[in-house]
């Protein structure tokens, strides 16, 4: 078992039996070098797994004590309770959706899309004892997945998402409102993607650009296409009804320049200045009929059981300042976006070449 899943099997174990009653208040715990030994893993695993059980509260670490159950533990005794009760409850949604014809794999794609709409929305409060990552730029579906399994990628922190565009998201870097941007801005002359927009807006700063991956950009389609869009030419007909990204977003400076290389002005598209913040809502648009086409990526697409006509690869960048990078949350990002196990997520949200995730440049 890969170290990201063998600590927290490890953590949840010692976790039981704290509430069970194994360890005690004030109980010290099994050196990490026994616990090493127990578990035929590493000193850094076991460190990672106490480090976890310290961010629920559970334990504590002092110099020349070891660590030891706290003495006042939090009120989580009713948990395993709660959590049999919540898969108890997903199982029951997962039967009915099976005997209602839908797919495991419809299934999974729905609850993925439900998330990634909920995480866009949440403005919860961050736990007391844990750090925030804060991001801020374009969307993606697999910024999102990484954001709800941040805690376990970097154990004491959670990375906040706010979509404002890519445009956006450089400019809260530049500002210090934001630790990480995300963009796609494409440079038409130099045909390259965000470095020159980062050397514009963050001059005489060095900046990491770490590839999350290249997309597949295209027109979201109701099923069938009635409408036989074949390009953006065809976004002109009379009649038709088009959702679009936001100003800003690296989605829309793309349409836009390649729309005027068409010479096409966006007056002459029904529905150009229908602007949504996300893909997934570009996609939900047109699922619920509400419009006949979007711009948009192809796992929103997908996700939705829609049609995708594709018009051009995108390459994606997490931007960050050099001081940034040199934090533990981003290092322990960088690393995560390296496993085998990761692109296999991304690649299987549909529309992602993972084959650059995770490289790192440098500008300035």
């Amino acid at each position: 078992m890969d170290e990201p899943h063998l600590y927290r099997q490890i953590s949840e174990s010692i976790r039981q039996e704290i509430l069970n009653g194994r360890w005690k208040p004030g109980d010290r715990l099994p050196s990490v070098r026994e616990m090493a030994e127990k578990w035929n893993c590493t000193v850094g695993t076991i460190q990672h797994a106490y480090q976890e059980l310290a961010r629920q509260g559970l334990v504590t670490a002092r110099a020349g004590q070891g660590t030891r159950v706290v003495e006042n533990l939090p009120a989580v005794h009713d948990t395993p309770l709660r959590w049999a009760a919540l898969i108890h409850r997903a199982e029951a949604f997962l039967l009915e959706a099976i005997t209602t014809g839908h797919s495991l794999d419809e299934v999974d794609r729905a609850v993925r899309q439900a998330m990634d709409r909920w995480r866009t929305m949440e403005r919860q409060d961050t736990p007391r004892n844990e750090k925030v990552l804060r991001f801020s730029g374009s969307h993606d579906l697999a910024l999102t997945w990484l954001a709800s399994h941040f805690p376990e990628i970097a154990p004491g922190h959670t990375m906040q998402l706010t979509f404002t565009g890519s445009l956006g998201g450089l400019i809260a870097l530049a500002e210090g409102t934001a630790d990480v941007a995300g963009s796609h801005l494409w440079d038409e002359e130099s045909n390259s993607y965000n470095a020159l927009f980062v050397r514009r807006l963050l001059p005489g700063r060095r900046a990491a650009l770490i590839i999350l991956a290249n997309r597949r950009l295209g027109i979201i389609l109701p099923p069938g296409n009635l409408a036989h869009i074949q390009g953006l030419a065809d976004l002109t007909q009379p009649g038709l009804r088009f959702v679009n990204r936001q100003s800003g977003s690296g989605t829309r400076v793309w349409l836009d320049i390649s729309l005027h290389r068409l010479g096409i002005d966006g007056s002459q598209i029904s529905g150009y200045e229908n602007e949504k913040s996300t893909h997934s809502a570009v996609a939900q648009a047109v699922a619920e009929g509400k419009a006949d086409a979007g711009i948009g990526l192809e796992g929103a697409a997908l996700t939705y059981g829609l049609d995708f006509l594709f018009l051009t690869n995108e390459r994606y960048d997490l931007v960050a300042l050099e001081e940034v990078m040199e934090t533990y949350p981003l290092q322990a990002l960088v690393e995560q976006l390296n496993t085998p196990s990761t692109c296999k997520v991304i690649e299987g949200l549909g529309g992602y070449d993972t084959s650059s995730t995770g490289k790192v440049e440098w500008v300035g």
